[in-house]
């Protein structure tokens, strides 16, 4: 975790390729293919944003063909909302919602992409009804499997046939990733053929580091509690991304799995940012940059040399940090290991240890006796239901 907190000093910036040197452009591209590849690893709703022709459709088709996926593609402004809210059937005393032919055989098939083109030439009626097949992947009465990702390319409205600003409620379901044009990438596809964007293999357990994650933006947060939901005022931010706590658990969902693919720092920067916008994105990644946290396993592992950050976000941070970890594989020697380090900090910071010690009670491993250090948080836990034998 401590690494990761160093290495993002300003990771670039969404924006548009014109006058943007070759290398620069190049850089942008090849994050927004690694970043679209983790999206999909980690079944987040991903969006690809870039101006007509310039291979959204066939990167998404080709990523489709490299893990030999079917890929259902539908164009959102040539549907009803019936295609997606489901036919309604009258079926005895009963109405079911029929789904269409391509949610059933992306069903039957178990895994593969709903591509979902020409986003923004989506009307309002048909965006209101897609916001269930995007965020909970059900069609109608029939609910897409794990193994279906969804994935949409959109044109800037202004460029888009007939084009309208997504609405609030759909951009906040989704990451948006800008795509900019490499013109070296294009000319040597050209010459010589594309080649297939890659989609990482996660590895076991790495669901694990969204503990972590987690704790990380509820620290980050606690500074910035005005960032916690502040959708925009205007049609067109709010149609891209913006700070919910829907999108910052998505943020840190993104962040784990990211991780976990050993993903560079401009992808892992887009993902980020294309969840809870660039201006709160951003902000967050500088703070990461400079907490500077102890690494929990460490402090795990000698928890008599835990110092408490005297700055209270970073201590916050630290606190929250060896709680999350210790969560995620609570061994009786790593939970015995974190109470150490709460009643160190209880002398100092007893609200911040009380928060973590709740984590840590709920995650008590069986037959375990309960340590010195819970008597510190013995009012706290009783209250919460969390204190036993």
């Amino acid at each position: 975790m401590s690494n990761d907190a160093r290495r993002f000093a300003g990771a670039g910036r969404t924006g548009g390729s014109g006058g943007s040197p070759p290398r620069a452009s190049t850089e942008r591209q090849a994050a927004a293919v690694e970043a679209l590849g983790v999206a999909v690893a980690a079944r987040v709703p991903v969006l690809l944003w870039g101006a007509p022709g310039t291979g959204k459709t066939s990167v998404i088709r080709a990523m489709a063909k490299a893990l030999d996926w079917p890929c259902e593609t539908v164009i959102a402004s040539i549907r009803e909302p019936s295609d997606f809210a489901g036919l309604p059937v009258v079926v005895g005393e009963d109405v079911r919602f029929a789904p269409p032919v391509w949610a059933r055989r992306l069903a039957k098939a178990g895994r593969g992409l709903l591509f979902l083109d020409e986003l923004s030439t989506a009307p309002p009626a048909v965006q209101a009804a897609l916001l269930r097949v995007v965020l909970e992947r059900v069609v109608g009465d029939l609910e897409l499997p794990p193994g279906v990702a969804v994935v949409a390319a959109a044109n800037p409205p202004e460029q888009a046939a007939d084009g309208w600003d997504l609405s609030a409620p759909l951009a906040n379901r989704l990451c948006h990733l800008a795509w900019d044009i490499d013109p070296r990438a294009v000319a040597d596809g050209l010459a010589g053929g594309w080649a297939p964007p890659v989609v990482p293999v996660l590895p076991d357990g790495w669901e694990a580091e969204l503990r972590l994650s987690l704790a990380l933006v509820a620290a980050f947060l606690h500074v910035r509690p005005g960032l916690a939901c502040a959708p925009p005022s205007d049609a067109a931010s709010s149609g891209r991304g913006w700070p919910s706590p829907r999108t910052w658990e998505m943020a840190a969902r993104l962040w784990a799995a990211s991780g976990a693919a050993g993903s560079g720092d401009e992808a892992r920067s887009a993902l980020v940012r294309g969840a809870v916008g660039d201006g709160a994105g951003l902000e967050f990644l500088a703070w990461l940059t400079e907490m500077d946290l102890p690494d929990p396993e460490v402090v795990l592992a000698d928890p008599s040399s835990f110092v408490l950050p005297a700055r209270g976000d970073r201590a916050y941070a630290a606190v929250a940090a060896i709680a999350a970890v210790v969560a995620a594989d609570p061994t009786p020697e790593r939970w015995a290991a974190g109470w150490q380090v709460l009643g160190k900090a209880a002398s100092t910071a007893p609200d911040v240890a009380a928060v973590a010690a709740r984590v840590l009670a709920r995650c008590r491993p069986d037959g375990v006796p309960l340590p010195a250090e819970v008597r510190l948080f013995a009012p706290v836990l009783r209250d919460a239901g969390l204190l036993r034998g």
